[in-house]
């Protein structure tokens, strides 16, 4: 995907049209884009923070998993204990 289609998908998503968040979410979850997913989340996208959490979670960054707890993420919270355990 070009920098252009891209750019169509986000004034898409901007506009309200789920599909286009859909396959950005995807995107950037394949691409481990955690900047764009951030971008999304912020945007209130529940599946970005969960795409979010996932990638956090794999390499064991607390420091990301913790910020998305403070922001009220129970699946971080889950994730922060599951590591702390470990």
């Amino acid at each position: 995907m070009t920098e252009s289609d891209r750019s169509v998908l986000w004034e898409f998503a901007e506009s309200g049209h789920s599909d286009a968040v859909d396959q950005l979410v995807e995107l950037a979850a394949e691409r481990g884009d955690m900047v764009e997913l951030r971008r999304l989340a912020d945007l209130g996208h529940s599946d970005a923070v969960d795409q979010l959490v996932e990638l956090a979670a794999e390499p064991g960054d607390m420091v990301e998993l913790r910020r998305l707890a403070d922001l009220g993420h129970s699946d971080a919270v889950d994730q922060l204990m599951e590591l702390m355990e470990e």
